[in-house]
């Protein structure tokens, strides 16, 4: 990238301004903008005329082309002449005067010429057509922009991508060229969210404190004057996060009533309430079967979703998280006066003060502290607080001292800032805005319901048109033909499975949360199952959060330590007086104290006041050596200097309570190198030894090692102050400090780390032999992520990375093959700079993997790239930086406890006891609905048939009705409701954790197979088994089937009293009618009977009855259930008015059994010959 840039500046009471040339060359092509109102010569003659004024400008009047790439010192601009609006920040705006214009801002008028429109006057392009505010970054990006330069040219360039430089409290659209306009430009929203999955981008941490006057017109020791800062907050507004867009409650309503198989509901309904029109229109008396099946429809539509809408409401009364997550209260300095505002009064610029306790109020720039330490965890992921300090120490602005992060807490110490950016243009108002902006998605159990819609639709549509089109044929009247076509549909419709599938999922989201997951979303029980990838966060998801001590170097050797209430698993020699020492001098040396009133509470469970470090400290030496308190108590402490970046170390002086040993006692504990070069001994076996070239290499072995398995280390030590130089009432100083701090004596060292939950190690192992792929994804650093992945067995034992691989051979990293490594580390600054191939590629041939360092955007990334795979992509995390890839995620997984609000708001479930074991039991309930869902449905669409082949025969052999529409509803609405609700409670069969995720495209909810096994083997079954009971009755009644043929016509005719049965006996209307509604009374039972057969074998997909045993109480409740609503139906007195259902002999129950009993055998042979043949062709046909 090359730029070429000349700038003639005017200053003039005309407001005259000059000419501008760029030159940009990329890529071999040449842009060329001029920008010019008057001719070179005479914009010289004017710079040279205009009047000078009497000073420099103000720091803000000046263009700093650093910010947008060049390589030029510094051009003032013009003071504005009378007060504007600037287009971009509506801040103050310079005005131009064009030629025979008069005075006037730039308008709106000249946008085409902002774009690359117009000529003007001599051939040039016309100015800007924005009035922009002399902030010079808003001009020049106003200019960049409309160049259209490749994006490294301005990196800085929108959002949060300049925040802090004045350039990013707004979004610029770059205006297309003429050369470029002709492209297809990306939708707005589109652009944006790309811009906000960038890095963030802040050069502040790097400006000097000079510089950082300048940049934001700061006094450093008395910040701004209210003046100046009411102006800064009515350009900028308030400091406070925009909330989250959020569905009206009607529409959440509307969706539950008109979305999915709802909407197939209403077309029932409709198409019933037109059928009864056609009836109504057309016949003097009209039946209303089709006005009763359409007013049924549409409550039940109305009682379903008014049920889910309830349950959704009820699920999904999470906090307003974004008010939650401002401070109420900020203190800041202006005119050198401190005040106490809200926080949504600080702006840019101000000077704020922040102590330990406090939320940070803004994005601040730290100019000065004092033992400053800030949890950064619900940002970037460490547990251990970060300390901060004026000084710039890395390049990444997240990761660098002198900057402090908006809503995040400040754990101890003081510390002054200087505010550079407020609200949506924070990086947590950034991470905000990328979590609400993102969209959800389809949830894969909505694609599925879809899919079946598709499926019933067709299959309904295909035979109502087939049968209109056969009706015309047997010379039906057209109206007649209609009422066939619309009869047909509806039968398709099973009205009873919209409330199954609700109910079975409300079920097992209530059975989820007994066992600590929250669904937010019904939907969302069933997307855990599906999933084939988790993306897990490692602090607090798969450790505890809470650093313990794991390991001791002293005497020589690393001990394991003893974490347990009762001290059974100690491996040392708690005798050693190495170890007292040791403990000792950690004991001391240490700020953390347990909090009152918790003499009862297990000390592994106190609530300790202090860091993650000392916490544990405190609590181990508590556990080994008994009470701190008394340990302190009986050494008090005379004088501290406490730990800071400069020195590295932590200090203290203590009365000693060994008299024999000396008066006073020095202890010290920090950076295990900085601790060694102060000590010239080392303590082994309770004696001090020289400390010569063999303790220090045994000390690097250890530290090494300990480092290595990604612990955290400590160095201690320890002096006795001579009597002679230290009498009693010594006045030890700290600042001019008068005692030693070197040739002390090296005691040991203690490592800590965030240790693995118990269960984690053992859900890992699960999700793997479920075919399910575990990510780590973690903002801590690459070794301790590595450690804890293999600890959990995310990397499993005797998988390598490539720097193993590296290590083993003894060969660079970069001559090993990285497909030879199963398992790959990779560091965000590496996944900075890869390609969305080279992710896929890394996704694509690695099992195991771990991503360290990772930003809130790469986290995205990351999730992104995984659904690239086809992957249905689970994502755990509990911050604030999680947020973003929870709301992209098929299904985001918040924690409960520990969890962020934010984070909570963006998740469809929540781990209510934060363990990761819980997700894999999720995945469990998941499948295992999905599989109890396909089992409703397949014992649901197995009636169909039966309900729909007796119309299919009322229309081709012209007999009379076998069953009524009443009798479907009394099916689909009562007696098969509990009975396929009761499969929700089904047991998991023996595979249900060790087959592979299943495939989204392949393995459908409904599929044909499903269909072939409920239309074509078991539902033709049952229609035998009715049809067999209807001409039974029948010919009891004097009609053999023969006689049936034609009949209809005459049947259905009441002005015909004399239709003449087989034996020549002649029935009158009413007397036919009765042995219909007879007839379709015992079709109804005899579904019954068959449906109880099938709802046993629907039990299992595989596995033999006799395997999965009766266990499911409920189930069998459904059998009594159908069969004495069945029953009361029938010989209820009434019911022959009401639903004209008229009393069985208990003969014809047992007319169906034989076909009850055929289904049984038929598809226990069936699921034999499947477990016999594995991926046989009876496998591959019904295998649903």
């Amino acid at each position: 990238m090359e730029f070429k840039v000349s700038l003639t500046h005017l200053e003039s009471p005309d407001w005259l301004w000059g000419m501008a040339d760029a030159r940009i060359s990329s890529t071999g092509k040449s842009f060329v903008l001029r920008r010019s109102l008057q001719d070179g010569d005479s914009a010289r003659r004017a710079a040279e005329s205009a009047p000078r004024g009497a000073g420099a400008e103000p720091p803000e009047h000046a263009l700093s082309l650093r910010a947008t790439g060049f390589r030029q010192a510094e051009a003032p601009l013009p003071r504005p002449a009378r007060p504007g609006r600037c287009q971009l920040c509506r801040g103050r705006a310079s005005f131009i005067r064009r030629e025979g214009a008069g005075r006037r801002p730039l308008g709106r008028r000249s946008a085409r010429a902002h774009s690359g429109g117009r000529p003007t006057s001599g051939g040039r392009r016309a100015l800007p057509s924005r009035p922009f505010c002399l902030r010079a970054a808003h001009t020049w990006q106003s200019l960049l922009a409309s160049l259209r330069l490749p994006e490294r040219a301005t990196p800085e360039r929108r959002a949060v991508g300049t925040m802090g430089k004045g350039t990013g409290r707004d979004k610029y659209e770059p205006a297309a060229t003429s050369e470029h306009g002709a492209k297809k430009q990306k939708g707005k929203k589109d652009r944006d969210m790309d811009e906000l999955k960038k890095e963030v981008s802040l050069d502040d941490h790097k400006l000097s404190l000079d510089e950082l006057h300048r940049k934001y017109g700061t006094d450093l020791s008395r910040g701004l004057t209210p003046a100046r800062a009411a102006e800064i907050l009515a350009r900028d507004g308030p400091n406070t996060l925009t909330p989250p867009p959020t569905t009206p409650e009607w529409v959440k309503f509307c969706r539950q009533l008109f979305g999915g198989f709802s909407l197939l509901l209403w077309i029932g309904a409709i198409l019933c309430f037109l059928a009864y029109g056609i009836q109504a229109a057309t016949e003097e008396e009209p039946n209303n079967d089709n006005l009763y099946l359409g007013v049924v429809l549409a409550a039940v539509v109305i009682i379903t979703g008014c049920f889910s809408y309830y349950q959704e409401a009820k699920s999904s009364k999470i906090m307003e998280s974004f008010k939650n997550m401002v401070p109420q209260q900020a203190l800041v300095i202006r005119n050198g006066e401190k005040l106490s505002i809200n926080a949504e009064g600080v702006v840019v610029g101000d000077l704020v003060e922040v102590k330990g306790g406090d939320r940070i109020p803004a994005d601040l720039r730290i100019i000065s502290a004092h033992g400053c330490k800030v949890d950064n965890s619900s940002l970037t992921g460490e547990s251990e607080p970060q300390t901060r300090s004026p000084d710039f120490t890395n390049e990444n602005p997240l990761e660098t001292r002198n900057i402090a992060f908006f809503s995040t807490n400040c754990v101890e110490g003081t510390a002054r800032g200087v505010v550079i950016n407020t609200g949506d243009r924070t990086v947590m108002g950034r991470i905000a805005s990328l979590a609400s902006g993102l969209e959800g998605g389809q949830t894969p159990i909505s694609i599925e319901i879809e899919h079946f819609i598709h499926i019933i639709t067709g299959v309904a549509v295909f035979l109502g048109v087939s049968f209109f089109i056969l009706s015309l044929i047997l010379e039906y009247t057209w109206l007649e033909a209609v009422i066939f076509l619309i009869g047909i549909i509806v039968a398709n419709v099973p009205e009873g499975l919209l409330a199954t599938v609700t109910v079975c999922l409300t079920l097992t989201a209530k059975r989820m949360a007994r066992k600590n997951c929250l669904v937010k979303n019904l939907e969302a029980v069933e997307t855990l199952g599906s999933t084939s990838t988790i993306c897990s966060d490692k602090t607090g998801t798969l450790t505890q959060n809470r650093m313990t001590v794991a390991h001791m170097w002293f005497d020589n050797q690393i001990h394991e330590a003893d974490t347990t209430e009762n001290q059974s698993g100690a491996s040392f020699d708690k005798t050693s007086p190495t170890w007292a020492a040791l403990a000792r001098v950690a004991g001391l040396c240490n700020r953390a104290v347990f909090q009152a009133n918790q003499e009862n509470v297990p000390i592994l469970k106190r609530a300790v006041a202090g860091d993650a470090s000392e916490s544990a400290l405190l609590k181990c030496i508590e556990l080994c050596c008994g009470s701190v308190k008394d340990l302190r108590e009986k050494n008090p402490k005379v004088v501290e200097i406490p730990f800071n970046s400069t020195n590295k170390y932590q200090l203290s002086i203590h009365k000693n309570a060994n008299p024999a040993e000396s008066r006073y006692l020095l202890v010290m504990k920090g950076a295990p190198e900085r601790i060694l070069d102060r000590c010239s001994t080392i303590l082994i076996h309770g004696k001090e030894q020289p400390l010569d070239e063999e303790a220090r290499e045994a000390f690097q072995n250890a530290y090494l090692e300990l480092g290595g398995l990604g612990e955290r280390v400590l160095g201690f030590c320890h002096l006795a102050l001579p009597d002679e130089h230290f009498p009693e009432g010594f006045q030890f100083d700290t600042d001019d400090v008068n005692f030693p701090v070197d040739k002390l004596c090296f005691v040991g060292l203690i490592s800590m780390i965030d240790p693995p939950r118990a269960a984690v190690p053992d859900a890992v192992g699960k999700c793997r032999s479920a075919g399910i792929k575990v990510i780590m994804v973690t903002g801590d650093h690459p070794i301790t992520a590595k450690a804890i992945a293999k600890g959990v067995g995310i990397i499993s034992e005797g998988n390598e990375t490539v720097e193993d691989i590296a290590l083993r051979l003894n060969i660079p990293v970069n001559q090993v093959n990285p497909r030879d490594a199963k398992a790959c580390v990779i560091h965000g600054s590496d996944l900075k700079d890869m390609s969305s191939e080279q992710l896929d590629d890394i996704l694509k041939h690695h099992t195991e993997i771990v991503f360290a360092r990772t930003s809130p955007q790469q986290k995205l990334i990351i999730v992104e790239g995984c659904q690239r795979q086809g992957a249905i992509v689970a994502v755990t995390g509990d911050g604030v930086n999680d947020s973003p890839a929870l709301k992209k995620a098929d299904i985001g997984v918040a924690m409960g406890i520990a969890g962020s609000d934010v984070s909570k708001q963006a998740a469809d479930m929540i781990l209510l006891d934060d363990n990761f074991a819980s997700i894999v039991t999720g995945v469990e309930e998941g499948r295992l609905i999905f599989d109890n869902l396909k089992k409703s449905i397949a014992y649901t669409l197995t009636s169909n048939i039966p309900e729909i082949t007796p119309f299919l025969i009322f229309i081709i052999a012209n007999i009379p009705l076998p069953l009524g529409t009443v009798t479907i509803l009394c099916i689909d609405l009562g007696t098969d409701m509990v009975p396929a609700i009761s499969l929700a409670y089904e047991q998991a069969e023996s595979d249900i954790m060790k087959r592979q995720p299943r495939n989204p495209k392949t393995d459908k909810l409904v599929n044909e197979r499903l269909i072939s096994m409920a239309y074509g083997q078991i539902g033709m079954i049952q229609a035998l088994g009715g049809f067999f009971t209807y001409f039974v009755i029948l010919a009891e009644n004097g009609f053999l089937p023969s006689s049936l043929l034609g009949i209809r016509v005459a049947w259905d005719d009441r002005w015909i009293n004399d239709v003449e049965d087989s034996y020549g006996q002649q029935w009158t209307y009413e007397q036919r009618k009765i042995v219909e509604f007879t007839c379709h009374t015992s079709f109804f039972v005899s579904i019954v009977v068959v449906q109880w057969a099938d709802l046993v074998i629907c039990k299992t997909r595989r596995n033999s009855v006799f395997q999965q045993g009766m266990k499911n109480k409920i189930l069998i409740f459904g059998l009594f259930e159908e069969t004495a609503l069945a029953a009361f139906l029938s010989y209820c007195p009434g019911m022959d008015v009401a639903l004209r259902m008229y009393p069985l002999k208990p003969t014809w129950w047992f007319c169906a059994f034989p076909y009850s009993l055929l289904i049984f055998v038929y598809d226990e042979v069936r699921k034999l010959i499947l477990r016999r043949s594995p991926g046989g062709w009876v496998e591959k046909e019904t295998y649903y």
